[in-house]
């Protein structure tokens, strides 16, 4: 049998532990270094995530820079920013909103502080929809298309909640009554953040917010991502989008990463509602919520 030598350089990229690791050297037929590491960026730039990768039909024009600047004081601390005298385009490189390479914003620069990010990224939207039963084909109370810089969307999903939710006065004791919601409203919103961090941006696909009259619906593009399988989901996990993660905790909506639905299963038990079910698809992550029976 022919032994054929493969030089580690030639082998794919390989991923462990949810990261992808390059196997670098000077390659067969390779005519010198600066084509090696031409190719060797290349592959780099491939096994980034989708929210790092550039979006190339933007241009620097296209991002809400006050707004960057809030967010940037709340990411890094005040005496790195006193201290720094780098231009904007290498501010927003530096927490991976912008390329200077193809000079332009990355996709979760868009994302989070575009100024009309469904122009680049059709499907960032969230559509809502309030229907007065329990079947998709009645017509909606109350229905919107939520979109618009991330920030945005979080703020207005949380606003949506607060009106959702019901309250009553149950009686805890012959002297003492209590407010009962309906839906415990953090454990809503751990799920809404959920959806909202792990999708997959590269989707026409919107997430789908359905409240019903007994039910909640939230469904996300992309199916379990990484190391999160059926069979380990949800105490193991992958990001999908590290930089909208990391921006997301940064501005407050997620604050420890890996238990929002465990947090959210055990808020739910803890006001009397049913656990949160999922279903999953190759293309879609759906949890249903029930309303906390009377």
């Amino acid at each position: 049998m022919a032994v054929v030598e493969v030089h580690p350089s030639d082998l794919p990229p390989v991923r462990y532990k949810g990261r992808v690791y390059i196997r670098v050297g000077p390659r067969k037929g390779i005519a010198n270094e600066q084509e090696e590491r031409v190719l060797t960026e290349r592959r780099v730039a491939n096994a980034r995530s989708f929210d790092a990768h550039p979006c190339i039909e933007a241009t620097i024009e296209d991002i809400a820079l006050g707004q960057f600047d809030a967010y940037r004081r709340e990411a890094v601390d005040p005496e790195t920013i006193a201290a720094n005298n780098r231009n904007i385009e290498l501010q927003l490189a530096s927490l991976r909103l912008y390329d200077p390479k193809p000079a332009c914003p990355t996709n979760a620069g868009i994302l989070l502080f575009g100024k009309n990010p469904r122009f680049f990224l059709p499907g960032a939207y969230v559509q809502y929809l309030k229907l007065p039963g329990t079947d998709l084909t009645e017509s909606p109370d109350d229905q919107a298309e939520i979109s618009g810089d991330l920030h945005s969307i979080l703020r207005e999903l949380e606003g949506r909640l607060k009106l959702l939710i019901q309250t009553t006065m149950v009686t805890v004791t012959a002297l003492e009554e209590k407010l009962q919601p309906d839906y415990p409203k953090w454990a809503l919103r751990e799920l809404l953040m959920n959806a909202v961090m792990h999708r997959n941006y590269d989707s026409n696909s919107p997430i789908r917010f359905y409240a019903f009259s007994d039910h909640i619906e939230i469904q996300s593009p992309g199916g379990l991502y990484g190391e999160a399988t059926v069979e380990n989901f949800p105490t193991r996990n992958s990001y999908r989008n590290p930089v909208i993660a990391e921006a997301m905790k940064s501005l407050g909506f997620v604050n420890r990463f890996g238990y929002g639905v465990q947090r959210a299963q055990a808020l739910l038990a803890q006001n009397g509602n049913p656990q949160a079910q999922f279903e999953f698809d190759e293309h879609s992550v759906l949890v249903k919520i029930f309303r906390k029976l009377p």
